[in-house]
């Protein structure tokens, strides 16, 4: 984070840029089309902005990156699991040389075999979406490596799977850098993931790779490319529908959740339901919750992008309404938590603060990893410190000095 540390509050960061800048809250304001009034409450915190939409709007009137307003990329801690060589092992792994010029000598063992691979693969997509951020982050590095010695070792039918894992191994490491807020990393990760499928001509593959391209584009803030790219990608996709296979259905459907999401951050709700309802008539297609390639594709994941677009949209009845009656037990934790966050959001922005507190309390013992990265746990708890009249409650300090953002 350039300029300043954790402790700021999303609206006290833009205070921060705008003096920098020069600008006076009357033409900041006016720039985004709002009040000067509107902008002194944010900067005051008397107004909660988690809105994606809005803090990009702000972000570029500013000329600073989206990550530059929520406070990331944030440094992953030291645990048993991560070990100490984590964010920068893995940045090092995505610069290699190795992975990008066909000189010899570059692995020193032999390949491993496509079905140890797979199994390495499918245990590390499981650890994330455990939200074991730590394991996983300092794990890819080794995975990488092995994949792409596989990729370059084995011919035929063989190199076709390892090239296919490859792709996937990359797909991780742009999802789990997108929720480290490290933005350029995930971008190269997906390209270089779908570099790494295009030659096997496989649609499930390459369109689960699209969702990487997706995630990208996202923490940029280049909503409205993404939702171009869910429209090219399902055009792809589309001549391989008429006999689906469950994974490909899951991958369709996933595509359009992504894009709902990217439309709602663009402020556009005709395209956001749209494309929910693309994806909810692919969850009925595929008839339960499932998880192929990872997905967690299926009616309650479609339910709970419906929360989450709403609230993007400014649509709190809805996310309140729906939120809550969501049933996420059957999902994997990650999804289960991401939508805790969405729910202790509009909690809050209803001034239910004590119920919201008790949301995100139970979120962070569930998943302490995910919550300690998201910008919503942050922008939340340093929101309710800022407003509290009097001591803050121990328990609410405590998880602020977890977040890292109050020392």
């Amino acid at each position: 984070m350039r300029g300043m540390g954790n402790s700021l509050t999303i609206g006290e960061r833009v205070a921060w840029y705008r003096r920098r800048r020069g600008l006076s809250q009357e033409v900041l304001a006016g720039l985004i089309g709002r009040t000067a009034d509107w902008l002194g409450k944010v900067e005051n915190n008397r107004i909660e902005l988690d809105r994606l939409s809005v803090i990009k709007s702000l972000a570029d009137v500013l000329d600073v990156s989206l990550g530059d307003l929520l406070g990331e990329p944030t440094v992953l801690d030291w645990t048993a699991e991560s070990g100490t060589a984590t964010v920068p092992a893995l940045r090092a792994a995505l610069m290699s040389y190795h992975a990008i010029t066909p000189l010899p000598g570059r692995h020193d063992t032999d390949p491993p075999t496509t079905a140890a691979l797979r199994q390495e693969v499918g245990e590390l997509w499981t650890a994330y979406q455990n939200s074991r951020f730590g394991y996983v982050t300092g794990r890819l590095p080794e995975l990488l490596r092995r994949a792409q010695a596989a990729a370059d070792g084995h011919g035929g039918e063989d190199q076709d799977h390892a090239r296919r894992l490859i792709g996937l191994t990359y797909q991780l490491a742009a999802t789990q850098l997108t929720k480290l807020g490290e933005t350029d990393l995930a971008w190269l990760a997906a390209d270089r993931g779908l570099a790494a499928v295009r030659p096997t001509g496989d649609p499930v593959a390459t369109g689960s790779l699209f969702r990487s391209v997706g995630h990208a584009l996202h923490s940029t803030g280049r909503y409205t490319e993404a939702v171009r790219l869910t429209k090219d990608a399902a055009a792809f996709l589309q001549p391989h529908l008429a006999q689906p296979t469950p994974a490909l259905l899951s991958v369709y459907g996933t595509l359009f959740l992504s894009g709902a999401m990217a439309a709602a951050r663009a402020n556009d709700p005709g395209t956001t339901r749209a494309f929910l309802a693309e994806a909810d008539t692919a969850a009925t297609r595929l008839g339960e919750d499932a998880n192929h390639l990872w997905t967690a594709f299926g009616p309650t994941n479609v339910a709970i992008h419906r929360v989450a677009t709403a609230a993007e949209l400014g649509d709190l009845q809805v996310a309140i309404d729906l939120g809550p009656r969501v049933d996420t037990t059957a999902l994997p934790m990650e999804r289960r938590v991401r939508h805790a966050l969405e729910v202790a959001r509009a909690y809050s922005s209803w001034n239910r603060v004590d119920a919201a507190q008790a949301v995100l309390f139970d979120a962070e013992r569930m998943a302490p990893e995910q919550v300690h990265h998201h910008f919503l746990s942050r922008q939340l708890a340093l929101t309710w410190i800022r407003r509290q009249r009097g001591k803050p409650s121990t328990q609410l300090v405590g998880l602020a000095r977890r977040l890292k953002v109050l020392d």
